[in-house]
Formats: structure tokens, C-alpha cells, sequence
């Protein structure tokens, strides 16, 4: 089983990375959070990887820690959860706020994800309470992409720009990149004001 690629990123889409291996191309369906990590085309990058293998596909998704493909893992055991509802909800949350939701039963916090419908949220939480206090969080230095750019919490000036940039019509995946690459180069302390100005532009552009 491939467990982890580390090479250059050759391309990315809206859900996938493609990540060079000594000149091998692997395909990886990814969150929109980590996309928004693994930097500029032909930079460095490491993803966590898990292989699903079917009778009628095989399909490699990517991970910007391994906290993230924990709970991957851990979201796809739920019934009615594959592969793209969990990415959906790691797109929407990250690992310490999809754990503290579960632990707190908040169902309304997991049903932001696209397609992800009350029903559902309350399925995932009620599952996952009790395994959520031994799952792992994102923590401050688990990326394992040097140099990146992380995402942060909730409440925070990244979060609600991404969260601005989603309700102006920008798909998730474009919204956290811009934002993640605008604080890299604004930095830590930028305002919320300047941090959506600069994200929407490279958004736009």
C-alpha cells in the first residue's frame, strides 16, 4: 500500500494534485485544504496517502497530515460516507474543529460540508462521538509541508476569508487556496479587511 509521496507537484485541479515521483505521475483526490498547502506547481510537496481499491476502480487520496487521513479513514467507516462526502467535510473543517464537533454532538457544525444534509451530520456525529477524543488534531507543526502555508482554525482571519470568498460564489477549493497563498504573503497578523482584499484578487485572477 502507498503511504505517503513525496516529489513536486507537476498539477492541480479543483479535487486532485498531481504529485511527480522521480518522474512518475501520481493522481491524488484531495480536500480543498490541502490543496490549498501543497504550494506552487513544481515546488516540493508531501501528501499521507490511503489506496481504495474497488472491482471497478482504484483511486489514491492525498492528505496534508496524517491527522487529516486519520479521520478520512474514520469518516468513510460511516454509512452513506465514501470517499468524496468525507473529502467534502475535511474541505469544510479541519481535524481539531471535526473533532470537537463529534465530541460535542454538533451536528450543525459538520452539515456546512457540501452535501452533507442534517440527516446525515447527525449520523456522523452520534458515530464518531465517543472514537473523537482519541483522534488527532491538526496541532500546529503536523503539516509536514515545509514552508506552506497552513489554515487555521475557525474564527480566525483565514477562516472567515475563506468563508467570505465561499459566500461571494468561489468554490471552496479556490477560496482556501487564495487565502492560504494571500497570508503567505501578507503574513500572520494581517487583518481580516486586507486578507480578503488580496485573497480575492488572486481568486479572481
Amino acid at each position: 500500500m502507498i503511504a505517503k509521496l513525496k516529489g513536486l507537484l507537476d498539477e492541480t485541479g479543483t479535487d486532485w494534485a498531481v504529485i511527480d515521483v522521480q518522474g512518475v505521475g501520481y493522481l491524488v483526490q484531495c480536500s480543498a485544504r490541502t490543496l490549498a498547502v501543497l504550494g506552487e506547481v513544481g515546488e516540493a510537496c508531501t501528501v499521507f496517502t490511503d489506496l481504495q481499491v474497488s472491482e471497478n476502480d482504484m483511486r489514491l487520496l492525498g492528505f496534508a497530515t496524517s491527522a487529516e487521513r486519520d479521520w478520512f479513514r474514520l469518516l468513510t467507516q460511516v454509512q452513506g460516507v465514501g470517499s468524496k462526502v468525507a473529502l467534502a467535510i475535511l474541505s469544510a473543517l479541519s481535524a481539531d474543529e471535526l473533532r470537537a464537533a463529534c465530541a460535542a454532538g454538533d451536528a450543525a457544525m459538520v452539515a456546512r460540508a457540501n452535501g452533507v444534509g442534517p440527516k446525515l451530520a447527525g449520523r456522523i456525529v452520534n458515530e464518531l462521538k465517543d472514537k473523537a477524543g482519541g483522534m488527532p488534531g491538526g496541532g500546529s507543526g503536523g503539516s509536514g509541508l515545509s514552508g506552506a502555508p497552513t489554515i487555521h482554525q475557525a474564527g480566525s482571519a483565514s477562516a472567515d476569508a475563506v468563508s467570505a470568498l465561499e459566500n461571494l460564489g468561489f468554490k471552496p477549493a479556490i477560496a482556501a487556496s487564495a487565502v492560504a497563498h494571500a497570508q503567505g504573503e501578507l503574513g500572520e497578523n494581517v487583518s481580516l479587511n486586507d486578507l480578503v482584499r488580496v485573497a480575492l484578487k488572486k481568486a479572481a485572477g
